[in-house]
C-alpha cells in the first residue's frame, strides 16, 4: 500500500509560507465489511478492506475499522463517512441498522475517533449510493443523469445530474429496494414487510436463503431467474421516473453481475417505454471501493 505523501514545504526563502497537500479519507461501513480509501490531489493513495463480519457489535466494528486502517490514518483534513441505516442527522447517530447493530445509539464521530484516533479534523456523513455514483461518474467520465443501483446486503440508489444528487425524500431519490417488482409465480416479502420488494428478490439475505450462497447465485443466474427479472423490472421503472442517460449496478453483488450486463440490457430494452432515452447505457461497477473513494472525493469538495 502507498503511504501518505510527506507534506509539501515551500522554498524556505524569507516571507514564503509553508503549504501542505490536503488528504481525504472515505469510510464505507457496509453490511458485511468496512472499506477505506485515501486520496490526495484527486489521486488514490491506498484502499483497504476489513475481514467480513456478520451483525457486529460496537467493539467488533471499532476493531474492524482499526485493523483496516492499519495505522495509516495520521493526518486527514476531512473524512467522508457512509453508514447503513436510519440516520438522525442532528444527533449524528444511527437509530436503526439491522445488519450493523453496533452503529446504533452511539454518536458516529465517537466510533470513528475511538477506532482511528484524533488525526481526522472533520467528518462529513454522506449517502453511500451518492458516494458510489460520484466515483463511478469520475472514473468513467459520465455526463448527464446517472442512476446508480447498489446491490448488496440491501438495495440502494443514487441519482446524479452532472455531479449534483437528486433528493426526493431525505438524502434519497426514493427507496428502490422497497419498490414492488412482483414476479408472477415467485412471490416474496421483503425484509421491510413489503410484498414483492426488490430487496426480497435480490438482497443478499434473500439470495442466500434461496441459493445457499451468493457465489452459487452468481454462477447460476440468468435473465430467466426471478432475482434478475426483478432487477430488470426495477430498471424499467427507473426509466419511467428518472429518464437516465446511464444506469450502473454497483455494490458487492452488482459489480459481480458484469457477465450478465448485455442480457440484462436487452431485457430492459424489450418494449421499453418511449419515455426512456434511446441512447442510454448500462454497465456494472469496476471494484468494491466505489463508495469509499466517492466519499473521499465528496469530502474533498467541502473545503
Amino acid at each position: 500500500m502507498t503511504a501518505f505523501a510527506d507534506p509539501v514545504v515551500a522554498d524556505s526563502t524569507p516571507h514564503t509560507l509553508q503549504t501542505r497537500t490536503m488528504s481525504f479519507l472515505g469510510i464505507d461501513i457496509g453490511g458485511t465489511s468496512v472499506k477505506l480509501a485515501a486520496i490526495q490531489d484527486g489521486k488514490t493513495l491506498w484502499t483497504s478492506q476489513s475481514a467480513f463480519y456478520s451483525r457486529p457489535d460496537t467493539e467488533q466494528l471499532i476493531e474492524a475499522l482499526r485493523t483496516t486502517a492499519a495505522g495509516r490514518v495520521q493526518q486527514i483534513d476531512v473524512a467522508g463517512l457512509c453508514v447503513p441505516g436510519l440516520l438522525d442527522r442532528e444527533k449524528r447517530m444511527i437509530t436503526l441498522s439491522v445488519n450493523v447493530p453496533g452503529l446504533m445509539g452511539i454518536k458516529l464521530d465517537d466510533i470513528i475517533s475511538r477506532a482511528l484516533g484524533s488525526g481526522i479534523k472533520r467528518i462529513e456523513i454522506l449517502n453511500d449510493a451518492v458516494s458510489t455514483a460520484t466515483d463511478v461518474i469520475v472514473s468513467r467520465n459520465l455526463k448527464g443523469r446517472v442512476v446508480s443501483i447498489a446491490l448488496g446486503t440491501g438495495v440502494g440508489m443514487g441519482v446524479i445530474d452532472d455531479g449534483v444528487p437528486l433528493f426526493i425524500e431525505g438524502a434519497s431519490p426514493g427507496h428502490i429496494g422497497q419498490v414492488d417488482v412482483s414476479i408472477e409465480g415467485e412471490p416474496v416479502t421483503g425484509p421491510d414487510g413489503g410484498a414483492g420488494s426488490l430487496e426480497g428478490y435480490i438482497g443478499v439475505p434473500a439470495l442466500i436463503k434461496k441459493y445457499g450462497s451468493t457465489e452459487k447465485f452468481l454462477k447460476e443466474a440468468t435473465v430467466d431467474h426471478a432475482a434478475i427479472k426483478a432487477l430488470v423490472r426495477a430498471i424499467r421503472i427507473c426509466h419511467g421516473i428518472y429518464r437516465p442517460h446511464h444506469v450502473i449496478i454497483v455494490g458487492g453483488l452488482g459489480t459481480r453481475l458484469n457477465h450478465l450486463v448485455p442480457e440484462i440490457k436487452r431485457a430492459v430494452d424489450t418494449n421499453l417505454t418511449s419515455v426512456a432515452r434511446k441512447d442510454w447505457t448500462f454497465a456494472a461497477g469496476d471494484h468494491d471501493f466505489h463508495a469509499a473513494l466517492g466519499a473521499a472525493r465528496l469530502a474533498s469538495k467541502t473545503v
